[in-house]
């Protein structure tokens, strides 16, 4: 089998860009596959619970500009802008939406490694490997002893 379509799912850290040269290894080796990179913002609203009595579009939008600022760096020699995707919304629902609405057939995502009590809380690649239509890579990411930007 091989993969048309791959999705890199990233957070915007400093392991942003092991992940996305694993995607690209993995394109090279599949006839040059097609390669889209997104970041997924979590609505303001979302985080305050409406608690903030002011408009939050301005400070949404300016979250939103710099995401795409940072996207275009970690992408720049290996992804044009057209497939840079930055969206708004739950982190594992946007990337199974976006997932299905492309025809992507595989998404790689960065991984912590969690283990007990950090594993209950969650972590968006969790929650991608449990709801995807397609295979999922999760690459290994903060080494031990190593600081993680999370």
């Amino acid at each position: 089998m091989s993969y048309h379509h791959i999705l890199v799912a990233v957070d915007l850290t400093k392991d942003s860009h092991k992940v996305l040269e694993r995607a690209v290894a993995i394109a090279e080796r599949n006839n040059d596959a097609k390669i889209s990179i997104m970041h997924t913002l979590e609505p303001l609203g979302f985080a305050y619970g409406g608690d903030i009595p002011m408009d939050l579009t301005s400070i949404q939008d300016q979250l939103d500009d710099h995401a795409k600022k940072r996207l275009a760096e970690i992408a720049e020699t290996h992804i044009p802008s057209e497939d840079q995707h930055v969206l708004v919304g739950m982190p594992d629902t946007e990337i199974h939406r976006f997932a299905q609405e492309n025809d992507v057939d595989l998404i790689v995502v960065g991984s912590h490694g969690r283990h007990g009590f950090a594993l209950l809380l969650g972590s968006t690649s969790t929650g991608v490997l449990h709801g995807a239509q397609c295979d999922v890579l999760a690459v290994r990411v903060g080494k031990k002893g190593e600081e993680s930007a999370e």
